[in-house]
């Protein structure tokens, strides 16, 4: 499995951790793993720190989480992202959508 979902045990927060390629043949992996809670997470972090591959597919998924979440409301994080996942973070300004570290 290349996506791995965790719920804390309070519910609040979710995290989602990339294995792999993160391209669109991880689609509906990745939709599965919000839209199937019960109940939104206050937070959620979205870990890169196994992900090899990101592609324009993926930043269109993290953007369909961020809708799902709340929008411009929604409290998401994407943490442990290489410097070259990063720099393709910054230059399509996903740095102004999400808190990326």
């Amino acid at each position: 499995m290349s996506v791995v979902t965790e719920v804390s045990p309070d519910g609040h927060k979710l995290t989602i951790s990339i294995k792999g390629r993160f391209d669109f043949g991880r689609h509906q992996e990745f939709r599965e793993s919000y839209e199937r809670l019960h109940k939104k997470p206050d937070s959620i972090v979205v870990d890169l720190k196994e992900a090899t591959y990101l592609d324009s597919s993926a930043l269109g998924m993290l953007l369909l989480l961020r809708d799902h979440a709340g929008g411009d409301q929604s409290d998401i994080r994407v943490v442990n992202s290489s410097s070259d996942v990063k720099k393709i973070l910054a230059i399509s300004n996903f740095d102004k959508l999400f808190d990326i570290s």
